[in-house]
């Protein structure tokens, strides 16, 4: 474990001292290549499109005017049937990928479509799939300084040589033996990868860690519980957010009963962004440890959590709980967008975070202070609203859980009001766009014994669409600071796919059912859609290619959010609770992952000795199931 407060050695040479001044140096000019490198909408170089994680792109080409001449202009294979839960890259002439489990990369060149310039196929630890909790999904890979950075499901990290695939290095960051996997999307910072773990049905401790990108060395690891040491809090200097004062001694330590901490959850699969001006990396931890909370008593600190760290030195700035004892499994792992926001006429650099318990938080992302947070569902009843001044949720007692009850018609159900799939941010109408979920649950906790390697639930769950209803999702266009709905459409199912939002006036997104669609971002009208062979769980981009715009999306439906299709299941309480809500989604789609992209007009094959073709699967905006044709403007 990595000394929080390291003896520092002051006789160090003058040597000695330019050498550290020259890598510190090196570190933040890796950073700021990488960064400008997000500036180019040409390329899509992070997960999140950019450090802020906006998942907006400044091309225009495509806009409301035409896109309802896009086509496909090409297709490829993932190589696996399960849930694709990520995105490409696009780096210049090249674009990566990662499918999902037994997580193949990708390396395509885009001036020979069709042409894998290579395939990583690395052999993996088997037991890792009988504990992922939620399907063998994986969110995407990373890139910087001529390397992809790709998570593996068994716990591996790899780095590989951008152009020819070659393993540069690789390191163990978790061990499916103790229910640990990996299925997050690593972000680089500085001249380090960072990445973090799953499993918190299996009782694991969540961790971020820190490798450095040319030698794979682990630089420091945090956990998200724990003594002081382990999870790199200052006593005196990390701030609170919900006080606004520093957390004090053991401020985990004292929120969990006896050794409960070491089996605490709190897992780090979700996304990560960064402020490269305040030098803080964001990201959030789940659920803690049994989803049984009469087992756990207290806050469970720091469970639930938005987090804050110095990427080069580990130390938390600043942490803010967003479900106290959380009795839900709404975790917090969702993304922390960035922008700038305006309110009561100040200029504020803000964090923008909708999260699993059915609430969008806003806060100043310099220290974490709570600006506004409201419900971005219509049916949210488990607390009454979020208390300003405490930032703590104001909990509907009925609608607590504890062991031996069976707490009925609790909204939103466990995967939240929004789950991992992320939102988009538009810079012209100053709103965000997500697919939402509208599905509620009974939820009955009892007692449940840990043992390395086996489920740590302690809860029977079945979720269902509310009021037996045929809506299962809304994708909506909101403003999280008046707590608005503009407008929202109505889907089948959960949309658990993330959006994508362009200067050309669109927002892009999937749903479960496999229509991918262009949506006017002022009105919400459908302006075009096209159905793949399987849903969609993954996450749009747009590039540009020789002058060309493309918009492409990896589809696969699989995921938490139809785990009963992709892991053949049929008991309603099965998938920690999943199956029951989405038990007729085999009738309209099937498993199979396949990446689609897209371009203007009936040439959009590139020209590289291929045939141009017409797609004979695009159909008018007005076709599909009637639940998914009803757009419903509305205001909350």
């Amino acid at each position: 474990m990595m000394n929080m407060f390291p003896v520092r050695n002051f006789s160090l040479t003058l040597l000695g001292a330019a050498l550290l001044t020259l890598c510190a140096t090196a570190g933040a000019q890796s950073s700021q290549s990488l960064q400008q490198m997000s500036q180019n909408p040409d390329d899509w170089v992070m997960p999140g499109g950019n450090y802020a994680v906006t998942r907006y792109s400044a091309l225009d080409q495509i806009d409301a005017s035409n896109v309802k001449n896009l086509h496909v202009a090409w297709t490829m294979s993932t190589g696996t049937l399960r849930g694709q839960e990520g995105q490409p890259l696009v780096v210049g002439d090249m674009m990566y990928f990662e499918s999902s489990y037994p997580n193949y990369v990708y390396a395509v060149d885009l001036n020979n479509v069709g042409k894998i310039v290579w395939k990583s196929n690395i052999p993996q630890d088997a037991f890792a799939e009988t504990v992922a909790c939620c399907d063998v999904v994986n969110r995407g890979v990373a890139y910087a300084d001529g390397m992809i950075f790709a998570n593996l499901l068994d716990g591996r990290l790899y780095a590989f040589d951008a152009k020819t695939g070659k393993v540069k290095w690789s390191a163990r960051n978790a061990d499916p033996k103790i229910g640990q996997t990996m299925t997050m999307a690593p972000l680089v910072v500085h001249d380090e990868v960072l990445t973090g773990v799953s499993g918190a049905e299996f009782g694991v401790r969540g961790y971020l860690t820190a490798y450095d990108i040319h030698s794979g060395k682990q630089m420091w690891r945090a956990y998200s519980e724990g003594p002081d040491s382990d999870i790199m809090f200052n006593p005196a200097k990390t701030i609170n957010a919900a006080t606004g004062k520093p957390v004090g001694k053991d401020s985990s330590l004292k929120t969990w009963k006896g050794d409960q901490w070491k089996l605490g959850g709190g897992t780090t699969w979700g996304w990560y962004s960064y402020d490269p001006k305040l030098n803080l990396v964001y990201y959030g931890t789940g659920n803690p440890g049994t989803w049984n909370p009469t087992a756990r008593p207290g806050d469970n600190a720091w469970s639930m959590s938005i987090i804050a760290r110095n990427p080069d030195t580990g130390e938390a700035a600043w942490a803010f709980q967003m479900t106290p004892h959380d009795g839900w499994d709404y975790d917090g792992v969702n993304e922390s967008i960035l922008t700038d926001t305006t309110i009561d006429g100040k200029t504020i650099p803000t964090l923008t975070h909708f999260d699993r318990n059915g609430f969008a938080y806003v806060l100043d992302r310099r220290d974490g202070h709570l600006l506004a947070a409201h419900s971005f569902i219509p049916n949210l009843n488990w607390a009454s609203k979020i208390d300003l001044e405490t930032g703590r949720p104001v909990v509907n007692p009925d609608k607590m859980t504890k062991e031996g009850v069976n707490v009925k018609d609790i909204c939103p159900g466990s995967q939240g009001g929004k789950d991992q799939q992320p939102a988009s941010y538009d810079p012209n109408t100053r709103l965000f766009y997500t697919g939402t979920n509208y599905i509620c649950e009974d939820y009955q906790a009892f007692a449940a014994k840990y043992k390395a390697g086996f489920p740590y639930v302690g809860a029977i769950v079945r979720m269902y669409r509310p009021n037996n209803g045929n809506i299962g999702g809304r994708f909506i266009a909101f403003d999280p600071v008046t707590g608005k709905t503009k407008w929202a459409i109505n889907d089948q199912y959960q949309d658990w796919s993330g959006t994508l939002t362009t200067k050309g006036g669109i927002a892009f997104y999937g749903t479960l059912t496999g229509w991918f669609r262009a949506v006017d971002l002022d009105t919400g009208k459908i302006l075009w859609q096209f159905k793949a062979p399987s849903g969609i769980v993954g996450n749009p981009i747009a590039y540009q290619h020789d002058g060309k715009e493309y918009v492409a999306i990896l589809t696969g439906v699989g995921g938490w959010g139809a785990i009963g299709l992709s892991n053949g299941l049929t008991k309603a309480t099965a998938g920690l609770g999943a199956v029951n809500a989405t038990a007729a989604l085999g009738d309209y789609t099937n498993l199979g992952g396949a990446l689609f992209v897209f371009a203007l007009g009936d040439n959009a094959v590139p020209d590289n000795n291929m045939p141009s073709q017409r797609s004979v699967a695009q159909t008018p905006a007005n076709t599909g199931t009637k639940a998914e044709q009803v757009a419903e403007h509305s205001t909350h």
